[in-house]
Formats: structure tokens, sequence, C-alpha cells
């Protein structure tokens, strides 16, 4: 009974390990058969070495010259407008007759009693040299004739009010000033603006105080126009530093012959300042930047790569499935820590990680890790510009 109760047991045993064996050579042959990773198309630039000259950007506000709503000191009718919406004028152009009929007419009666009171002040001087007079009513004569002549200034004064000119050269804007509307004193009638040249005013931190200067070329761009650059020239730096922002303000002078810029719009400034510096430089879309740091991914040939399986600090984090080795010759990706300096338009500065010439992938990083073998088509680059326009307008 026992003898045949261990022949039952080895059979089971026997027939335990045939289906284990046959399961294992199953699992092998899929293994086999699965597919392998295949190399991740990437796109590279070589790390070289580029000239940077140091700027001071900023952003600010363009202002005219001189800008002001004009109005009107007195009440009145509005009789004449005499300007279209958006014309040049020139300093003194009429603007604007209020109706003044009643001031000249006043006016007129005044200049009147002042003639009236010259021709007494001239026969009573006749008067005194024959003694038929005194000298008391020749001065109350020439009194009189100062009073006259002063009401009259005041009376031209008010009349001149009334017809309103334009304080300086420049362009107006539009007005909703009509003929027979009335005006109140301060009533804006149009808006006028010296906008050739422009000023461009912008801030920038105190800390770069030592490198402004008046005079210094500052280049204005825009969103109007986004691929223009428009020069000019500090011509004022304010000797006062906001205590809020620790920021200095300046003012730019733009010449505007065609009129494009308008007051208001938004800036973008920058100045050059002290001597260029060499820098080697990425493009910004190379970098990916980390919690605990920026990385790039540079290729290396196979054989340079890190072995595959390297032993790693188990205590740290469970061991990760190695990358299969690459055959000799191809490219593969290794992952290393950079630290950045500037920035200039798309570019970045690389002060530490990697070497100048050295092949730097630009697209395609999160398909990597290390040793991942790579394919480089650089048919389509990122943008690598210093000075960067937008791509849809």
């Amino acid at each position: 009974m026992t003898r045949r109760i261990l022949i039952m047991l080895g059979c089971v045993l026997v027939l335990v390990a045939a289906l284990a064996f046959g399961f294992f050579l199953h699992i092998k042959a899929l293994i086999a058969s699965a597919p392998k990773p295949g190399a991740q198309t990437v796109s590279t630039v070589k790390a070289q070495v580029l000239e940077w000259q140091p700027q001071i950007t900023s952003v600010g506000t363009l202002v005219a010259v001189r800008g002001v709503d004009v109005t009107t000191e007195i009440a009145g009718l509005v009789r004449t407008v005499n300007f279209k919406s958006g014309q040049d004028v020139k300093a003194g152009d009429l603007l604007v007759q209020l109706n003044a009929d009643s001031d000249v007419a006043q006016l007129n009666s005044l200049q009147a009693a002042a003639e009236l009171s010259a021709v007494t002040l001239a026969r009573d001087q006749t008067q005194l040299a024959g003694r038929a007079i005194s000298q008391a009513q020749v001065d109350n004569d020439q009194a009189d004739l100062k009073s006259k002549r002063a009401l009259v200034a005041q009376q031209q004064a008010l009349v001149a009010k009334k017809t309103i000119r334009a304080p300086f050269s420049g362009r107006l804007g539009i007005t909703t000033v009509n003929p027979g509307q009335y005006l109140n004193p301060g009533d804006a009638i149009v808006t006028l603006q010296t906008i050739d040249p422009i000023y461009a005013n912008f801030s920038a931190p105190q800390k770069q105080i030592a490198g402004l200067s008046v005079g210094q070329v500052v280049n204005v761009g825009t969103d109007a126009f986004a691929n223009e650059m428009f020069a000019g020239k500090i011509t004022a730096i304010s000797p006062k530093v906001d205590p809020t922002t620790r920021n200095v303000l300046l003012q730019a002078t733009i010449a505007n012959p065609q009129r494009r810029l308008l007051p208001g719009m938004f800036a973008r400034a920058s100045v050059d300042t002290g001597e260029k510096k060499r820098y080697l430089t990425l493009p910004q879309t190379a970098i990916t930047y980390n919690p605990y740091g920026a990385t790039v991914f540079i290729l290396k040939p196979a054989e340079a790569a890190p072995a595959a399986g390297a032993k790693e600090d188990k205590a740290a984090k469970p061991a990760t499935p190695a990358t299969p080795a690459a055959p000799a010759g191809t490219l593969v990706a290794q992952q290393v820590f950079v630290t950045t300096g500037e920035t200039r338009g798309d570019q970045v500065a690389i002060l530490k990680g990697v070497d100048e010439g050295q092949e730097v992938v630009t697209s395609g990083q999160l398909k990597l890790k290390n040793g991942t073998p790579v394919v480089v088509d650089n048919t389509v680059q990122p943008a690598n510009s210093p000075n960067p326009t937008p791509q849809e307008r």
C-alpha cells in the first residue's frame, strides 16, 4: 500500500516538473519573439561658443513728447470748428471759435471810453501849461486813462479766450464738438499730441544703474510692429529710485517720422551695456528643468555609454530594468546635469556640464533615458534665435 502511494506521488511530481518545464520554454519563446525597443528619433545641435552682448531689458510705455487735451477756459457757444479729426496742426492754428459778440461790443465801448480819457488828458495838459487848471486835475486825468486802458486790456483778454488755438504743433485726435454746442469751462475739445519724436519710459533695477548713462542706444519694440526695432537714445535718468520696487525710471527719445509709434503703446526696451562676453550656448528647448536640477541629453557612441545594469543603491530605491546594450557604433543618449546662466531670446548660456562641440538633443527628450539608442533627424529644428519674433501674427 505504501509503495503504491509513493509511486503515485512520484508520477505527480514528474507531471508537475514536465508542466513547469514546458511553461518555462513557452515564456522563453515569448520573450525571444517580443519586439526589441527601436531607436528613438531626435533632433540635435552641437554646443558652440557664441559672443553675447550684455543687455538690460525692460518693459515700458510710449509717451508723447507733448500731449494735452485742449479745453476752454470760459463758457461759451461754439460758433465754428476749424479743424478735422486726425489733422496735423501748427502752434497758434485756430481750432474753435466761441461766440464773442457781446464781449466784442463791450470791448468797443471800453475802447471809446479810453480814447475819450486820452483826449481829456491832452486838453487838460494844454490848459495846465497856461496855468488855467491845477496839477491835481491833470493827475486825475492820467489815472482815469490808465484805468480805462486796463479795462480795455481785461476785455481783450476775455475776447481772446473765446478763440481757442493750438498751444503747440502736433496731431489732433478725434473730436465730438460741433458748432452750436455749449461748452463749460474745462470741457475737453480734442486731444493734441506731439509724436515725432516720441518718448519711451521704462525702468531698470537699481543694481544695473552703473551700466546706464545718458546717450546710450536703446532698441525699442512693440507688438504693433513685431518684426521691427526702433532705435533711440537715453535722454533722461530719474534722480530718484522708487523705494517700493527699487527701480529707477529712464526715458529714451525715439525718432518717429512716419508717426507709427503712438502714445500709450506697450514697449520692450533693450540697452547694450559693457563689453561682449563668450558663452557656451544651447537652445532653451534642450534644457529640461527639474526640482533637482537642470539636465540635457548628450549623444555618445554605444561603447562610451554607461554599462547596462550598473550597480545601484538598492537601499535608496528599487532596481529598475536595465536598457539593453546597443550595437557598437550606435549613438545612445546620456543624461547630464548642467548649470545654466543668462538667457537671450531662444538661447541659454551653459556655465557647466557640457563641452564645446558635444551633440545635444534639442527635441524628443521625453522618449529618452540613459543608454537609449537614437536616430538623428535635423529636418526640423526648434527655434534658436537671440532675437526671436512671434511666429503667429
